[in-house]
């Protein structure tokens, strides 16, 4: 393994591992209110329209940093829009069928 490879593959786990505490928090609080929903979707469509080019690449470690990136920002949008300024209690539906709402869309975009 070459040293840029060893490099993309040490940085995407710590890229990974950054984020998981921010969902796990987000998934157990539903507490979305801080979170700038412009953001989120701007992140969103950037990834998704970035995807053109990564998928260009070779497969390599990228690859999966994008597609866990892409996931992240569009599983934070959805809960956004779904969570986002209501009172706890207030939900209607568990975090489980928002993960599978994402996957669903993530799926059509990928389409």
């Amino acid at each position: 393994m070459d040293t840029a490879v060893l490099a993309g593959s040490f940085s995407t786990a710590l890229f990974v591992f950054s984020y998981l505490p921010m969902l796990v928090k987000a998934a157990r609080t539903r507490d979305l209110d801080s979170y700038s929903r412009g953001q989120l979707v701007l992140a969103t469509v950037g990834n998704a329209l970035n995807s053109l080019y990564v998928f260009s690449l070779p497969v390599g470690p990228i690859w999966f940093l994008h597609v866990f990136n892409l996931g992240c920002t569009l599983l934070m949008l959805v809960w956004h829009l779904r969570y986002a300024g209501r009172r706890p209690g207030q939900e209607q539906r568990n975090w489980a069928t928002a993960v599978m709402d994402a996957w669903s869309m993530l799926r059509r975009i990928s389409q």
